[in-house]
């Protein structure tokens, strides 16, 4: 198959890619092979990749390591059906994410991707509320800005005005929605930040079976950062109150942030946890939901024989849990500190001076994620055709340009895919 050319016609015919037309579709560009931090299209350019593969890819493509967990995988089991069977791959990749995850979180459902992984979520928080009796409580919290993904339950606690999903608000589950926190990691803290979500708890605690957010730093639904306060006063209400929380760190965890989890930065555990996208190194589509034994004992002695309600075809696939077990042990080395510490710093000096310039609203930096936030919104296809020029792939949306590249990026790498973004930026300043 690599030896075929890539039918770009067909292609712009008849697949639809993410979020896109297929009346008036936006140029693809067709790539080859990748290895490290580059992706080689058919037509010759080679690109530095500042999205990594949005947020999967962090120890870079092609590496050997999980090469090789593929490979020996595929020689002795592809798939099997998880009903009534087991397998190695999977067993070991549990006890790595139980190892990595606090304590208290040891009972994970291996998803098939992010957006199920945050159905499995909202599923194990009601089963838990009509397990002890309460069935009143079938409300989610959350803040506005958020984005948790494309699925029906998922898009129910999105933002439901600001979000991508508005056309099916009549149709999804209503849930309480707060003001997203305003007040950012840089910023001092004021404890009126809590005084909305003190309010809708103390009134609707009663209603409510969990509070889902994404800690610290919202992805898709606008690449806001808040302060970690926020999210260590919600811990503390939902204590107060009775209400599950739900941290849902899919674009967040493994590091991104600077610490293994966002939740860290807050020194808080959530009561469900759900992982994904970087979690098999961006090879293969997998994801977890992780809660505690208390939660899941809870539902094993509820209704429905006490069994948890989900069941993908896929659950567990042994070639994706055997290439997550590699990923995380490359984590578990500890080098992935040094490298988001050294991307962060050098964000943060190539990237912040842009405050100020023309056409900029915000640029701003957590971890290994840089963020210049434009005042108009971007013309993506023309703003990626010009970034590919420049020999790097850079995928804006909405008035926002962000990287957030694999850990291994070298510095004069990353230092390309800064320029570019600068260049952006002073190509609209007047003359």
């Amino acid at each position: 198959m690599n030896n075929i050319s890539i039918d770009l016609e067909f292609d712009r015919r008849h697949l639809w890619h993410p979020y896109t037309s297929l009346t008036n579709p936006l140029p693809t560009f067709p790539v080859t092979s990748a290895s490290g931090v580059y992706l080689q299209l058919e037509t010759g350019e080679r690109l530095i990749d500042g999205m990594a593969s949005w947020w999967s890819t962090i120890h870079g493509y092609n590496h050997p390591q999980l090469n090789a967990a593929l490979h020996q995988q595929v020689d002795t089991l592809a798939h099997v059906m998880f009903g009534g069977l087991t397998h190695a791959p999977a067993v070991e990749l549990a006890k790595s994410l139980v190892a990595l995850t606090p304590e208290p979180l040891d009972a994970v459902f291996l998803a098939d991707s992010g957006s199920i992984a945050v159905e499995v979520a909202i599923k194990m928080a009601i089963q838990f509320q009509v397990s002890r009796g309460l069935p009143a409580k079938t409300k989610l919290a959350t803040i506005r800005q958020g984005y948790h993904g494309d699925t029906f339950a998922a898009m129910s606690v999105c933002d439901p005005i600001n979000g991508m999903h508005e056309m099916f608000s009549g149709i999804l589950a209503q849930h309480y929605f707060l003001s997203s926190p305003a007040i950012r990691p840089d910023q001092d803290w004021c404890e009126r930040e809590l005084d909305a979500a003190r309010n809708l708890l103390s009134t609707q605690h009663q209603s409510i079976a969990a509070f889902i957010l994404e800690p610290c730093i919202q992805g898709a639904g606008g690449m806001r950062f808040y302060h970690p306060n926020y999210l260590r006063g919600i811990r503390e209400l939902c204590d107060r109150y009775d209400i599950l929380l739900i941290a849902d760190e899919i674009a967040t965890g493994f590091g991104r942030t600077g610490k293994l989890f966002a939740c860290d930065h807050a020194n808080i555990i959530p009561d469900i946890l759900c992982v994904g996208k970087a979690l098999t190194g961006g090879y293969m589509t997998l994801a977890a939901t992780l809660t505690t034994r208390h939660v899941a004992n809870t539902i094993g002695q509820g209704p429905g024989g006490g069994n948890l309600m989900h069941g993908p075809t896929f659950m567990a696939n042994p070639l994706a849990c055997a290439v997550a077990h590699a990923s995380l042990q490359l984590l578990a080395s500890g080098a992935w500190q040094q490298q988001v510490k050294r991307i962060e710093q050098q964000l943060r000096a190539e990237l912040l001076p842009l405050n100020g310039c023309f056409g900029v609203r915000n640029a701003r930096v957590f971890g290994a994620i840089g963020v210049v936030e434009m005042v108009n919104p971007i013309d993506v296809a023309k703003a990626q055709q010009g970034f590919v020029q420049q020999g790097v792939w850079i995928r804006p949306f909405g008035k926002l340009l962000y990287i957030m590249p694999p850990y291994c990026i070298e510095p004069a790498q990353l230092r390309q895919l800064t320029a570019a973004m600068a260049a952006y930026v002073e190509q609209l300043a007047p003359d």
